[in-house]
């Protein structure tokens, strides 16, 4: 550095100094960006879902139950999260509280297959398969909700998942034109390293919960008009 032809020279520790609290103000600027929005988000979904989560017992009657995807086995076996969504639903069938049972998940590759599986859990289990609707393309949860309206015509629905995951997808589902009340799981508790994991990637999944919205993107996949929820009711 120069002033007025002399040269001055600026001491590395200073330097190195300087350098590190801007670092350090860039990274706090950075964490409390990152906190708001997580926050912002969280209460978004809570506000959302307020009074609209219920227990099996007390959830109102609705025409659909809309059972959200979760890991499949290979060999076509449900995992014990999905498991346990889809008795919830088929248990509110039992009972009259829905009509029909909508199941979305993911179906990308050939030799995956949750809709498929979570059809042949149902019906081995006494479900009428004319009862079952499968949704292909249910790749994420607002894939999911945005089909059920768009496509299957569900206006609706009593959506089912695990109670970490509930209160994002009933928000979900309201903001894109369906009617959602929810009932979520808690017996997989027992699972604790997958439960703990699932809890904390849904502090990332209600950020892009909300991104989803503000973008108000297309799902992945949208096609014609199915008549399947239609069928079921009828």
């Amino acid at each position: 550095m120069t002033r007025s032809g002399i040269v001055i020279r600026v001491p590395l520790p200073y330097l190195l100094y300087r350098l590190t609290r801007r670092l350090v103000t860039v990274g706090a600027l950075a964490a409390f960006l990152g906190i708001f929005v997580l926050v912002s988000s969280s209460l978004w979904v809570s506000r959302g879902a307020a009074g609209r989560v219920y227990d099996e017992a007390s959830v109102p009657a609705a025409p659909v139950a809309l059972v959200l995807g979760a890991e499949v086995y290979p060999g076509g076996t449900p995992s014990p999260f999905l498991a346990a969504r889809l008795d919830i639903a088929r248990r509110l069938l039992q009972a009259g509280k829905v009509r029909a049972i909508l199941v979305s998940g993911d179906h990308s590759r050939w030799e995956y297959d949750e809709p498929g599986a979570m059809q042949v859990y149902l019906v081995a289990r006494g479900v009428p398969a004319a009862q079952v609707v499968l949704d292909y393309a249910g790749f994420d949860t607002y894939d999911s909700c945005a089909r059920a309206h768009r496509i299957f015509g569900v206006d609706k629905a009593i959506v089912v998942t695990q109670s970490y995951h509930v209160a994002r997808a009933v928000t979900l589902c309201r903001h894109l034109g369906i009617d959602a009340t929810g009932v979520g799981d808690d017996t997989v508790r027992i699972y604790t390293g997958p439960w703990r994991n699932s809890v904390i990637r849904e502090r990332g999944a209600v950020v892009k919960a909300a991104y989803d919205m503000l973008s108000h993107r297309d799902p992945v996949f949208l096609g014609r008009h199915e008549t399947g929820i239609e069928r079921a009711l009828s």
